[in-house]
């Protein structure tokens, strides 16, 4: 049996590096390089920089990229063998498709796994990197900029928040920060909550205006509650700092997307956009383990033998998922249906018409 399996691997392996290699290929070519010669034409971007901007690309595009690949591989796969009799000859043996299916199943999964840990490990800081290269090496663009939803975390050396500050907006024309508040941490433990109407940077401190400080026992109850008018801020970080800190949701880990999330919902803001790329990462890599139960079942259907068919079907099915993807995404971030639900609906039913080819399969 693990001859077998070993066969059925080596047969799956080949296909799922070509797709990976066919598909960033299309990713590169029609939207990565195109922005890259922009840069060279409308920037003057040295080599240096586009060959950096490249390579900090190509992590996210690689994992978007495994689901469409172990598609086509199972497809490629299972088709050669059926094709030329091979599984008709391993079922006369007494083997049953899901003892066949085990070896792509695992594969998937283990994919799966991979690309959650890139998602979480490595794409966010490659985006962030590519961010960075673009707004301060090529648009040499250093002015701080107005931001909402302002989220600035001062961290000790053991790892824990000393301090979390959230601020609803801030504007550059002014340095002002508005709708402060600012959470002080001992021991991970909240012990002063400071509110302010706004902040403003001034004589290299920010000064908070018109707030409340209160203080926290060990049980969490207020001990103490001051009012004032003019106070100044327990941070340094100056505007430019502030502003750099702040990341996008594909440039945060799914830690960081958390704390993110407790901030803005502590606040009463929205955070079905930040909810939705949240459980994505978890829900779009599993994808690979979905299109695994796709795919090998359609892998032995008659005539599924010709690579051109198993990659002309698997770009059908592929265009469903995304299209279904999107709708679901642009639900979830209007607040039509839950974060959670509109992250893995295509998966359910990408799941749910697996389970029923893989029944018709085995019969």
């Amino acid at each position: 049996m693990r001859i077998l399996d070993k066969y059925i691997l080596k047969e799956l392996l080949g296909p799922f590096f070509f797709g990976i290699a066919a598909f960033s290929s299309v990713f590169i070519g029609t939207s990565t390089l195109f922005r890259i010669a922009q840069y060279v034409t409308k920037y003057g971007a040295s080599i240096l920089t586009v060959t950096k901007l490249f390579f900090y690309s190509l992590p996210g595009i690689i994992v978007l990229t495994f689901p469409m690949s172990m598609l086509l591989a199972a497809l490629l796969a299972f088709g050669r063998l059926s094709g030329s009799s091979e599984i008709t000859a391993m079922r006369s043996g007494g083997l049953s498709f899901y003892r066949l299916a085990v070896p792509v199943m695992i594969t998937a999964l283990v994919v799966s796994c991979a690309a959650i840990v890139l998602n979480e490990e490595v794409v966010p800081a490659a985006n962030a990197g590519y961010s960075n290269i673009v707004r301060y090496e090529i648009e040499k663009n250093t002015r701080t900029k107005s931001q909402e939803h302002i989220v600035v975390k001062d961290v000790n050396k053991a790892g824990q928040i000393e301090r979390l500050t959230y601020a609803q907006n801030y504007m550059s024309d002014t340095n002002t920060l508005s709708k402060v508040s600012v959470q002080e941490f001992e021991a991970g433990r909240l012990v002063r909550l400071e509110n302010a109407e706004s902040a403003v940077w001034a004589a290299d401190r920010w000064i908070m205006y018109n707030g409340t400080i209160t203080d926290l026992s060990t049980e969490g109850r207020v001990t103490r509650t001051l009012k004032f008018t003019e106070q100044v801020m327990p941070i340094t970080k100056n505007p430019t700092d502030i502003s750099r800190e702040q990341k996008k949701p594909d440039e945060m880990s799914m830690t960081e997307l958390k704390q993110y999330i407790a901030v803005l919902k502590k606040e009463y803001a929205k955070t079905s956009n930040y909810e939705v790329e949240l459980y994505q990462r978890i829900a779009i890599p599993m994808a690979s383990f979905v299109f695994a139960m796709i795919g090998t079942p359609l892998g032995l259907s008659p005539n599924r033998s010709s690579s051109s068919i198993g990659l002309g079907l698997s770009i059908i099915i592929i265009f469903m998922y995304y299209a279904v993807l999107t709708v679901c995404t642009a639900l979830g971030q209007g607040g039509a249906i839950p974060p959670l639900l509109a992250a893995w609906i295509p998966n359910i039913i990408g799941t749910l018409a697996g389970i029923y080819l893989i029944y018709k399969a085995s019969r």
